[in-house]
């Protein structure tokens, strides 16, 4: 029973995921091909919605479940590493048609295709860990 907000929460960001047809491949094309503000308006809408969390956050000295404070790093300057692994994540959405949360609400939806799609994620995420020690941080 500890789960169920856990469950909850999936089911909530699946249905919204759905609904605004952010897991639907032609939108996530039309994006990438400059034809459509419809993905841009949900990805715009997050990080307005995640500047306002992290203010709230900092303000308000808010602590995880755990009562721990919630700290945030300053990133390092080196652009290069964001250039290259942002990149590759486009590159991946650009070809599958999904990020990693849509990912799963498509399996939800029975695009048993996708399955291909999580495991190569899941195999990237592992080669990741495997390589990050002789990899340029």
């Amino acid at each position: 029973m500890k789960g169920i907000k856990y469950i909850l929460t999936g089911l909530i960001f699946g249905i919204i995921m759905s609904k605004s047809e952010a897991i639907s491949w032609y939108r996530i094309q039309e994006m990438f091909r400059f034809q459509s503000f419809h993905m841009y308006g949900i990805i715009g809408t997050a990080v307005i919605l995640g500047v306002i969390g992290v203010y709230l956050i900092k303000k308000f000295h808010i602590r995880d479940v755990q009562g721990n404070p919630i700290v945030f790093r300053d990133k390092t300057k080196s652009w290069r590493r964001y250039l290259i692994g942002g990149s590759i994540f486009g590159l991946g959405w650009a070809l599958t048609g999904a990020c990693p949360g849509p990912m799963f609400v498509n399996i939800g939806h029975g695009y048993w295709p996708m399955l291909i799609v999580v495991l190569g994620a899941l195999l990237g995420t592992y080669g990741y860990g495997v390589f990050k020690d002789k990899l340029p941080h």
